[in-house]
């Protein structure tokens, strides 16, 4: 074969061209890429959202992950087919890559023990009930908390937040199950925080709920959120360190 004329730096930007775009799908949970993985991957292929402009036959890798899985899953495919309209369901049909039996063998394998929620694979999920009617103090508790997981936490936990901004809305969505654990401001409108925690105390379900109340009232506060059953009280402003501090002896309340 003769040499290229134009040299070694265009031979590194063709080789470049040929590599694998990574494109990263995120996942609700791990439901959604169970059920993905057994109707769609396991037989060849995948429907992908992406706004990116990508053409037929641009080989591709995928990263699989969703909240709480410690390490995403990564499969080689080519794009074989485009949806251009509606706008926001654009995306690209993914062909993967032959596989063998033993690889297939593996990641049914795999799959399974992600559907087992094995320890090994994904981080324990805490489902948070966040009570506060300050946008920007729901925000900071979060961010913070979600931040606290990848460090302080190693990431063997993942948070799941859902946000309400009264009592009354709060103990709807606490009776409907589910959650895990309870972060209430104990001054709320139509219903303030001390009395949610006492109606969850006395209800026969949820009494063992664990319990964080937070407050700027000082030393009044804390005391109605102690009489009524509070498990722990972080004062306001709340440092993020004690926010994770606290999720951690709260976790031993969940064993």
């Amino acid at each position: 074969m003769a040499d290229d004329p134009r040299g070694e730096d265009h031979d590194e930007r063709r080789r470049e061209r040929r590599e694998a775009l990574l494109l990263k799908v995120e996942y609700d949970g791990a439901s959604d890429l169970v059920t993905d993985y057994t109707e769609n991957i396991s037989r060849g292929g995948t429907f992908v959202l992406t706004r990116r402009a990508l053409a037929e036959g641009t080989p591709i890798r995928l990263s699989l992950s969703f909240p709480g899985l410690l390490q995403p899953l990564t499969l080689a495919g080519v794009v074989r087919w485009l949806r251009l309209e509606p706008e926001e369901e654009r995306g690209v049909g993914v062909e993967f890559d032959e596989l063998d039996d033993d690889t297939r063998f593996r990641l049914d394998e795999l799959i399974a023990r992600i559907a087992g929620a094995d320890p090994t694979l994904v981080a324990r999920s805490i489902r948070v009930l966040l009570v506060e009617d300050n946008p920007h103090v729901a925000t900071l508790i979060r961010e913070g908390l979600t931040a606290g997981q990848r460090r302080e936490l190693a990431g063997r936990v993942s948070f799941e937040f859902t946000t309400v901004e009264n009592g009354r809305d709060a103990l709807v969505r606490l009776r409907a199950g589910g959650i895990d654990v309870l972060i209430v401001d104990v001054y709320l409108p139509i219903l303030d925080g001390a009395h949610v925690i006492e109606q969850v105390r006395a209800d026969p379900v949820l009494r063992r709920l664990p319990i964080v109340a937070l407050s700027a009232g000082g030393p009044g506060a804390r005391a109605a959120a102690t009489a009524a059953g509070a498990d722990f009280y972080l004062d306001k402003p709340v440092r993020l360190a004690d926010i994770v501090a606290t999720m951690r002896r709260l976790m031993g309340l969940m064993r």
